[in-house]
């Protein structure tokens, strides 16, 4: 028998095991068991949207691309051609006190359409004339309509003085080689405001063309005579 002192003599038989626990059967709402039809035909509703949008999408990006090559083999178009045929520089003197540029240069330029379906309206033409990143004029051209396989031609005259802020730096370095071989590097660089007429549209661009010219001085005696010079074009 167990030892039951510590009950002060009396025995009251073994313990009773606590009541066992019914086990509960339920279902939480979205966690397994059985299938809920709201929530399927929700899931397969967003399946199906999601599957037509994405359908539209392809359908919209095919019609545009066959669009793009339909009108690429219509009208072919190329970019406009620009050429400077003859430059003539009478002054180009820097001075050496005070980084002020004297010049008188004449620009001789051709513009033209390569187009045969596209016509070309240039409505604003902003002509730079730059010596070593230096701007040392700006002139206006006249605005004009440029036809199918059309060319224009248009001069400009960069006369005056200009204060370049070079001081001895390389400019300066540039110069001084230029001055002795009689040829200077100066580039003209056109910020232009064109529309394009294809049919009833004329969708609007800011392309530019860019020049690096080789300008020999006039009257000083040099063999050296300027080369007609393709100039650079850029959308």
């Amino acid at each position: 028998m167990s030892d039951q002192s510590h009950l002060n003599g009396a025995y009251y038989g073994p313990s009773i095991p606590p009541p066992a626990r019914k086990s509960r059967s339920y279902h939480r709402p979205g966690r397994g068991g059985s299938c809920n039809p709201f929530s399927w035909c929700f899931s397969c509703l967003c399946g199906c949207i999601f599957n037509l949008i994405f359908q539209i999408l392809i359908t919209i990006l095919v019609i545009l691309g066959i669009i793009v090559l339909v009108f690429w083999l219509i009208f072919r178009p190329n970019a406009p051609k620009f050429h400077v045929n003859e430059a003539t520089l009478t002054q180009f003197t820097l001075s050496p006190n005070n980084d002020t540029l004297y010049y008188d240069l004449a620009v001789n330029m051709t513009f033209r359409n390569p187009n045969r379906r596209i016509g070309i309206y240039y409505d604003r033409i902003e002509a730079n004339a730059m010596y070593h990143d230096k701007r040392f004029n700006t002139q206006n051209l006249e605005r004009f309509y440029l036809g199918h396989k059309k060319e224009k031609y248009l001069s400009a005259v960069f006369r005056g003085e200009q204060n370049l802020a070079i001081g001895s730096g390389d400019t300066r370095s540039e110069y001084n080689k230029d001055r002795d071989a009689e040829l200077y590097d100066i580039d003209l660089k056109l910020k232009i405001r064109l529309r394009l007429k294809v049919w009833w549209a004329k969708p609007k661009f800011k392309p530019r063309f860019e020049c690096e010219l080789k300008v020999p001085l006039s009257g000083s005696g040099s063999t050296l005579g300027f080369q007609r010079t393709k100039c650079d074009f850029d959308w």
